[in-house]
């Protein structure tokens, strides 16, 4: 009944008013774009029968051309595609205006539960001293990252605003002018963007949506939680990767990531002058001017010096004797709203952002190696010494290190970066940077290079104020992670930097890396196989332990639908902190607005609090783990056959995307590893891999193998088993769920003229008979007649994404078509699938 009138909400909210102002947008006069407007109901009508009657791509565009544009030129051919793409970019814009400004009625017949539900629960139960102390010590913690998907600039971003509002109120001249202005704003990077211009645009982000955002989080918490003591300003955390990350991006240097620190702080006095400012015109009282005017003239001189730096405990000291005058002096007016900026100030204190710093281990390796070689311990490689000395040389060996001894950029970086991290913490605060992740983690010297190059930097043992974190993302980390952990707590100093950590340890889990080596069943399984074994190891040590996820936007990057995943642990895994990265579209898609930051971090909290508090705890029976090993051996095996074919690689290189990910001005990260002229599998960026196959509407890291797994239980006459696993385990479940909104985007009609290649024709098929035989088990074991059938709304909104983006993919398989015939007009086509990347990836909003 709800979903029925939650879909009810969203065809009058979302599909009439889009159809509406869209019928606008396409008759609104453009420059050099007459008329390609009213083409383009004809051309998606054109593209959507030609596809299913197995036209290709190129024969669709030959009689659009001939037959309704009336143009025959190439190069005029080519021009008005670019008109296409411009207007269907726009589109897409406009769509998720329609889609955001819809956000809060559709919450209104939502089935998942806010807070505000637990709490009412909770009232029923009388369970008050429960989840009062659970929540004074739960915390989830959103990490933004700047990976390449993301790339809405703040000036469309504001767009996107001024339009939601406007439609919020059906005003409709205004959006008429808004949305020319759209159609005369360049939606696309002129070039690519630096680090900072990253940073810079997350930081837009934080200080016109989170700020506030989690501020009235906090007080909605505080003000329902029967708890006048309430101070768990740590409730929800924001981490930023934007100027700290250097993991594959040779342009993320130390003093990039001093600029982002500085913009990170510089930014929060921004929010708090300006919140003081409003602040000022209600606290208008004689004995209050001069405080109020020293804070302020402070706040002011720290926006636009960087040099100038506010402490935390200066601002809140001097807001507590505000607080105090008024409170004594003024009948606590307005009191209620200089509380709510004196909690802001214990939130973000002066960082606004914890900025974590991440490396690849074998960037440290080459590093170590340098250092010893330059201090004449070892001749040429590490190699020459045996673990137990090399382990001493990094606990126990004191050098002096300076940046200028080395020629290599790598170590002179990663020297003159560590060295500057305590500079960071002083004038951000010490959470402002205390976190450091190290990239493919296969064993204890992943960690222990890290605390090691401390030392050598400069650092005291007992003043090395970081979390040294391991990210283990290959299923060889995994498997090691157990032994690892183990050996690093048996190290006494190490096991005494952990205590000076309160005796916790951050361990970060990689779906995106995972998934590309094992597939997408043997990757998520092992993830959490993974957490249950670190969480016993931590616990038989007294170690508290917070899982790290890095989750990408798609499923097949650990994405899809975060609280049912997150709701779905098992009781096995320690739950003391939800930490995930948010990254690219999903920034703005999920968490962009308000309405939409705070739905989103309550489902967080409310996954985190369903475990403990309500219903029976999640288990899985050593007879379903029996089952799900054999399902994810089954189709690990598939997967795996498909990546040593012969025509893999070949087949993403030559007939997707892939290598034009990198000419797109989206990030400043480069599309692979390393410089090697042969690609290889471990090369290619988890984003570029899952990004290319969403672009051929193929999908294939979110699903391949289930179907064949499946299918070998039917055969076996034991399909009832898996049907009963679907049923009872929510984890399950939950996989098989977000693997069918996988199989929901794909659309294999599109390069259906691949069946007849020489080269790739067979590999084609391998694919597309996968994909029907995943959709077609997966819908017997969840007993539904269609993909995403209890999700009536994704389901529609998927499906107008799609329908936008139908002329621009059959574009861009056109121009992959005519670049493989060597058409003397190649580097336009070339231009035009670089160019179509875009529209695609914001059309699908995880799509990598």
């Amino acid at each position: 009944m709800q979903q029925a009138k939650r879909l009810e909400e969203f065809k009058k909210s979302v599909t009439n008013k889009f159809n509406i102002y869209n019928s606008l947008f396409l008759s609104l006069p453009y420059r050099n774009i007459e008329n390609v407007g009213m083409l383009i109901p004809l051309l998606f009508e054109h593209c959507e029968k030609g596809l299913k009657n197995g036209e290709k791509p190129q024969e669709i565009l030959e009689t659009f051309f001939t037959n309704f544009a009336g143009i025959k030129d190439e190069k005029d051919r080519l021009d008005f595609m670019f008109r296409i793409i411009q207007y269907v970019e726009r589109q897409v814009v406009l769509y998720d205006s329609v889609e955001d400004s819809a956000f809060p009625k559709l919450q209104e017949y939502t089935s998942s539960l806010s807070i505000k539900d637990y709490f009412e629960l909770v009232n029923r139960s009388k369970n008050w001293d429960k989840i009062s102390k659970k929540l004074s010590t739960f915390s989830a913690r959103i990490v933004l990252t700047a990976h390449p998907t993301q790339f809405y600039t703040p000036s469309v971003l504001d767009i996107i605003a001024e339009l939601r509002s406007l439609i919020d109120s059906d005003q409709i001249n205004d959006i008429d002018v808004t949305l020319q202005q759209l159609g005369l704003t360049s939606l696309v990077n002129a070039k690519k963007p630096t680090p900072l211009d990253e940073a810079k645009n997350i930081i837009y982000i934080l200080r016109n949506t989170y700020y506030d955002a989690i501020g009235e989080l906090f007080q909605y918490v505080k003000s329902n939680i029967r708890n006048e003591g309430f101070d768990n300003y740590d409730i929800m955390k924001l981490g930023f990767w934007p100027g700290g990350d250097r993991d594959g991006n040779p342009f993320v240097t130390a003093s990039i990531t001093k600029q982002v620190s500085d913009e990170l702080r510089v930014t929060l006095m921004k929010c708090y002058y300006n919140e003081l400012k409003t602040l000022r015109k209600k606290l208008t009282f004689k004995g209050l001017q001069d405080e109020l005017n020293l804070l302020s003239d402070k706040l002011y001189k720290s926006m636009f010096d960087v040099n100038i730096v506010l402490t935390y405990e200066e601002i809140v000291n001097s807001l507590l004797k505000i607080r105090e005058n008024l409170d004594l002096n003024y009948h606590g007016l307005y009191l209620d709203k200089l509380d709510e900026l004196i909690d802001k100030v214990h939130i973000f204190k002066t960082h606004f952002a914890t900025l974590d710093i991440r490396q690849d281990h074998s960037k440290h390796y080459v590093v170590v190696e340098s250092i010893l070689k330059k201090q004449g311990v070892i001749k040429e490689t590490l190699n020459e010494l045996k673990d137990k000395e090399l382990t001493k040389l990094l606990l126990k060996e004191d050098f002096k290190l300076k940046p200028g001894d080395f020629d290599e950029d790598i170590v002179k970086d990663t020297i003159t970066n560590i060295q500057q991290l305590k500079a960071i913490q002083e004038r951000n605060g010490e959470e402002g940077c205390n976190r450091y992740i190290i990239s493919n983690s296969e064993d204890i010297f992943a960690v222990l290079f890290v605390f090691g190059l401390f030392r050598w930097c400069g650092w005291l043992e007992k003043d090395i104020t970081f979390d040294i974190i391991p990210l283990f993302e290959t299923m060889k980390g995994m498997e090691a992670s157990e032994e690892v952990m183990q050996t690093l707590f048996d190290i006494p100093s190490y096991r005494k930097h952990l205590e000076r950590r309160k005796d916790a340890h951050t361990v970060m889990l990689g779906f995106s890396d995972g998934t590309k080596d094992g597939g997408y069943l043997k990757a998520n399984w092992s993830i959490l196989k993974t957490k249950e074994t670190i969480s016993r190891v931590c616990k038989k040590n007294g170690i508290k332990v917070m899982f790290f996820d890095g989750r990408g936007g798609p499923p097949a990057r650990g994405g899809g639908k975060t609280h049912r995943f997150y709701a779905a642990q098992t009781k096995d895994v320690a739950n003391h902190e939800i930490q995930l990265t948010i990254q690219g579209q999903t920034i703005t898609s999920t968490y962009g607005t308000k309405e939409q930051f705070m739905h989103n971090s309550e489902q967080l909290l409310t996954a985190g609090l369903s475990n403990n508090l309500f219903g029976k705890e999640h288990t899985i029976s050593a007879t379903q783990r029996k089952l799900i090993e054999e399902l994810s051996e089954l189709s690990f095996a598939k997967y795996d056959a498909l990546k040593q074919h012969d025509k893999f690689i070949p087949y993403l290189e030559h007939r997707s995307t892939l290598k034009y990910y990198s000419n797109a001005n989206i990030g400043s990260r480069p599309g692979k590893r390393g410089n090697k002229k042969q690609l290889t599998l471990s090369d290619l960026r988890a984003i570029s891999f899952v990004g290319s196959w969403s672009q051929l509407k193929q999908n294939v890291p979110g699903y391949f193998g289930l179907g064949s797994a499946i299918k070998e239980f039917a055969d076996q006459g034991r399909l009832k088993e898996v049907k009963k696993l679907y049923k009872e385990v929510p984890f399950f479940r939950a996989l098989m769920s977000n693997s069918m909104m996988s199989l929901a985007k794909t659309n294999f009609n599109l390069t259906s003229y691949l069946k007849e290649d020489a080269e790739f024709g067979a590999f084609w098929n391998i694919l597309h008979e996968e994909c029907q035989l995943s959709e077609k088990m997966l819908l017997q074991i969840s007993e539904q007649k269609i993909l995403m059938e209890n999700e009536a709304v994704s389901r529609e909104s998927v499906k107008i994404r799609e329908k936008i983006v139908l002329p621009l993919l059959v574009i861009q398989q056109n121009a992959l078509f005519h670049i493989t015939q060597n058409s003397k007009f190649k580097e336009l086509y070339e231009k035009i699938v670089t160019r179509s990347l875009y529209g695609n990836i914001n059309a699908s909003r995880n799509s990598a």
